[in-house]
């Protein structure tokens, strides 16, 4: 009887969890989107990853761009200052946690549960990953880490799934203020790379930007090449038709108002966006 009851309150509160947050729906929609692909590029991107830190970035004192370099910042922080000897990948977890919350909510929930995932790979293959210094030049250390983060980003955009930290600050940021990614990306890396020099001398910042560079260049080779689907939309309905844009593509919006139906007169704006989709290389 009392198992029952349990069981009772515990499928009431399944039920209930899935009815708010459409947990079921979401992933079979997941599924359907080629989920073994995308499972899979999450695990080498989590793998990657965590060579490059764990082999080269902590090796070398060299201190990534996004929530990776924020994480390795605080660590060394909390380390020098409070004694305080945290994991790195416990502290990268948490930097991402807000972030994820703030991915729900503002850029969508299939994106979020994704990036979550590759997250969560990430973060276990950090701790599962021993330390290892192959060799103390920074300079190797800056350079074949960049080569690893950066062929292990490419991989994941490539199956169309973020690696969490500051890209969704970037996403968000854009659909608020409508600010090319590229700008966004460079003021918040740069920040990072800039409070690295300010915290460990200009030396590490220097080292900072090689791996910046280097792990960007790799992406952009993986990355090969972004095809652009103008798409344009003429509707009476315009705030709902942007609303689903921005939810599921993520995309900005040009209005054009005051247009006109030919048959009925009826008033009607147009809507310009482009979407941005990865092309393999045949």
């Amino acid at each position: 009887m009392k198992r029952n009851k349990y069981y009772r309150a515990f499928r009431f509160w399944l039920d209930e969890l899935g009815r708010r947050f459409h947990f079921i729906k979401l992933l079979q929609n997941i599924s359907r989107e080629k989920y073994d692909e995308k499972l899979s590029a999450a695990v080498l991107y989590g793998i990657l990853s965590a060579i490059a830190i764990n082999f080269f970035y902590q090796p070398g004192h060299v201190y990534s761009a996004g929530a990776t370099g924020l994480a390795q910042i605080l660590q060394a922080q909390l380390a020098n200052h409070l004694g305080v000897n945290l994991q790195l990948s416990l502290i990268y977890y948490a930097i991402n946690i807000p972030l994820m919350i703030l991915a729900w909510y503002q850029i969508g929930q299939k994106f979020t549960i994704l990036t979550f995932i590759t997250v969560s790979f990430s973060s276990l293959f950090m701790e599962w990953i021993p330390d290892l210094t192959l060799t103390a030049d920074p300079i190797i250390n800056a350079l074949f880490g960049g080569v690893l983060m950066g062929l292990g980003i490419g991989l994941a955009l490539r199956a169309n799934i973020s690696s969490g930290g500051m890209d969704v600050l970037i996403l968000t940021i854009r659909k608020r203020t409508g600010r090319q990614v590229g700008n966004l990306s460079l003021a918040l890396n740069g920040g990072i790379i800039l409070l690295a020099g300010l915290s460990f001398g200009w030396t590490y910042a220097f080292y900072s930007l090689v791996t910046l560079f280097v792990s960007t260049r790799v992406t952009d080779l993986v990355f090969t090449k972004q095809r652009k689907m103008q798409a344009m939309i003429v509707t009476s309905c315009p705030e709902r038709v942007i609303k689903e844009i921005h939810a599921k593509l993520e995309r900005g919006v040009t209005i054009l108002n005051d247009a006109e139906g030919a048959y009925e007169h009826e008033r009607k704006a147009v809507l310009i966006t482009i979407n941005h989709y990865p092309g393999r290389i045949p």
